[in-house]
């Protein structure tokens, strides 16, 4: 590694207190994709349907799409290290109680949606606010690199938690991997307790809580900018989710692979992430306008290609690009939307953000999983990737007037 792309990598580390975030993060992200990969094959275990996986991702996921704008108002007016130590004490909470019933084998579908609606909700609230706490560890000048940096950790996770669960699944079943990932919390609940942080409040926004929302949302709409940014992520999010929570029917329907093989297949998109992760943080802060309408093009090709194959190995190697390229694009357009936010806006936005990147899925997952009933997976996931890849073409380029 060139020694200047090392010291743009590694620039976020200077600062104390995101060592300390850095630190916790990345062993409750392991915990957190151990958990993901364990609970949808539970619940593919348990039902054999692709409708029940998208019913599960769309409970986990829906409540972002209703309650972020709370969460990010409450960013911007609240503690948000206070804030976080209790979503990740609440999240660490859920996970015990998913182990109890699995170490009790009165796990059941019903009971697994609710506890992802419970989730759902404490997210809400926690990914606005951890957006928008970064720059409270690292400030302006470093934004961008912490942001890709944190992406990198996520999909470093995102490679490691898959295969922990592979094993794991393989050896003493789902209840110990969700035992796992609520241990995994009190390690970024210790390190966000150990912080220092400045005593300087931050200026409150004023107005009512409706009318408060309506500023942020109003700041988006109106930016230029911004409302592409936005706009080209939910589309992606909306189609581009099902790459993920078809996986277990990829792996066994259409691969013939247990859960060896779909733990394989979730690394390879790991792995993908991580290297588009990696290529966003080592970048210095141009060209992200660019590099987001290649990303966007390139992810729609790719799951159009991936729809088609049949083999095992093949499917592992497009993978691999299928989750560079929505990193790169989702993450180039968090990066420039938050570059583009002011500090008295950033947790509302960032709301924005999460309901176009996140509260968007659940939708996409649900009617992925419901077509793929009908149509078959292969033919679903070509009909995603054939509408990302228009949306791309649509969407991609930088408004002219910015």
């Amino acid at each position: 590694m060139h020694p200047s792309a090392w010291t743009t990598l590694t620039r976020p580390l200077r600062h104390r207190n995101f060592r300390l975030f850095a630190s916790g993060q990345i062993i409750s992200l392991v915990g957190t994709w151990v958990q993901n990969v364990s609970e949808a094959w539970l619940v593919y275990r348990l039902t054999g349907s692709s409708a029940a996986l998208g019913l599960v991702r769309f409970a986990g996921l829906a409540p972002i799409f209703v309650l972020a704008l709370v969460g990010g108002d409450w960013a911007d007016r609240a503690n948000r290290r206070a804030i976080l130590i209790g979503t990740q004490t609440a999240a660490m909470i859920l996970a015990f109680i998913l182990a109890a019933l699995c170490f009790t084998e009165q796990a059941r579908v019903w009971i697994i949606v609710l506890l992802a609606a419970m989730l759902g909700v404490v997210n809400a609230i926690d990914n606005p606010t951890r957006q928008s706490f970064v720059v409270e560890m690292v400030g302006k000048e470093d934004l961008p690199s912490a942001i890709g940096f944190n992406s990198s950790m996520f999909h470093t996770a995102r490679i490691i938690g898959p295969g922990v669960a592979g094993a794991l699944l393989a050896t003493v079943g789902e209840a110990w991997c969700f035992t796992l990932n609520g241990l995994s919390f009190l390690a970024v609940i210790a390190c966000l307790a150990l912080m220092r942080l400045p005593d300087t409040p931050r200026p409150a926004p004023q107005g009512q809580f409706l009318s408060r929302i309506k500023a942020g949302v109003a700041f988006a709409w109106t930016n230029p900018a911004i409302r592409s940014l936005l706009a080209l992520v939910a589309v992606t999010s909306l189609f581009g989710s099902s790459f993920l929570v078809l996986m277990p029917v990829v792996a066994r329907e259409v691969l013939g692979r247990g859960a060896d093989g779909y733990s394989l297949l979730m690394t390879a998109a790991g792995v993908g992430s991580l290297m588009g992760a990696l290529i966003l943080t080592m970048r210095r802060n141009t060209g992200l306008w660019a590099l987001r309408s290649v990303a966007s093009l390139a992810f729609g090709l790719t799951l159009v290609l991936f729809s088609f194959s049949t083999v095992f190995w093949l499917s592992i190697l497009l993978a691999v690009p299928a989750g560079l390229f929505m990193i790169l694009l989702m993450a180039t357009s968090n990066t420039l939307v938050q570059t583009l936010t002011p500090d008295e806006m950033r947790g509302r936005v960032m709301a924005l953000f999460a309901m176009m990147f996140m509260g968007m899925s659940p939708f996409g997952s649900l009617g992925a999983g419901l077509t793929a009933e009908f149509i078959g997976v292969g033919p679903t996931l070509g009909l995603c990737g054939a509408v990302c890849l228009a949306a791309g073409i649509l969407l991609g380029r930088r408004p002219r007037d910015n």
